[in-house]
């Protein structure tokens, strides 16, 4: 059956990958843009199949998490599936950083990669339970929460507690047959980092390549599947090898 998907950060990258791949199997998608309208119209101008809506939001403050999903909610009758995607990161190194400027880009990072995928979920999780969906929950963590991230600490922080907020809901979800699960991802050909894509970085990897945005898209898929409902509070790493633990 079609499902009602939301995801957060979709306008280009992983996230406009991850609406594809739902769309392209029958599902209906919510797709989220923040302030890159004309990319979010072009992203959803190229989904598959029908009844999608396009929603704007700012998932850095409670009131926007909640205006989004509302918006969601509205536009495809409820949400099935949540994949917290939507993502800042600033350079920080902090060696050469003011403190002025380490506590803004702290609170950049933290509000949306972390407090706002909280709220999100919150009132996404809330509106499953309401309607006795067994539905999913996936996040889009980050290799970063496990091999560090010396100039962008507090990217590297947020995902990992992006991991554990995710592996507690997994825990309290489950008696409503909800799913939660994370994906790990490496270096991404997106147009984001696409300045910091040296060969150095593609050779991370023995595959010698950094992953396309489709890589990613598919594991989520996967996690999102009812087939991987054991996988519930799996944090999957999706780096081409290029960090094991």
């Amino acid at each position: 059956m079609s499902r009602a998907v939301l995801v957060t950060g979709a306008s280009r990258g992983i996230g406009r990958a991850v609406a594809e791949v739902f769309a392209a199997h029958g599902d209906r998608v919510a797709l989220h843009y923040a302030s890159r309208r004309a990319a979010a119209e072009e992203a959803y101008a190229g989904l598959a199949g029908s009844g999608h809506v396009l929603v704007q939001g700012d998932v850095s403050t409670p009131e926007g998490a909640a205006a989004l999903v509302d918006a969601a909610v509205d536009g495809l009758g409820g949400v099935d599936v949540l994949v917290n995607n939507a993502a800042a990161n600033v350079a920080h190194p902090l060696d050469r950083t003011s403190f002025e400027d380490w506590q803004s880009a702290w609170r950049q990072v933290v509000d949306v990669n972390l407090l706002g995928a909280a709220h999100v979920s919150y009132c996404a999780a809330r509106n499953m339970i309401e309607r006795e969906v067994a539905g999913r929950i996936i996040n889009i963590g980050s290799r970063g929460a496990f091999r560090g991230e010396p100039d962008h600490p507090a990217y590297g922080s947020a995902k990992a507690a992006l991991h554990a907020m995710g592996q507690s809901l997994a825990v309290h979800l489950a008696p409503y047959g909800i799913g939660v699960a994370s994906v790990a991802p490496g270096f991404v050909e997106t147009e984001r980092v696409a300045d910091r894509l040296t060969e150095d970085v593609r050779q991370q990897s023995p595959f010698g390549r950094v992953a396309a945005p489709g890589d990613v898209a598919s594991a989520v898929h996967y996690l999102a599947s009812p087939e991987a409902l054991w996988s519930s509070g799996a944090v999957l790493d999706v780096n081409g090898a290029s960090h094991l633990r």
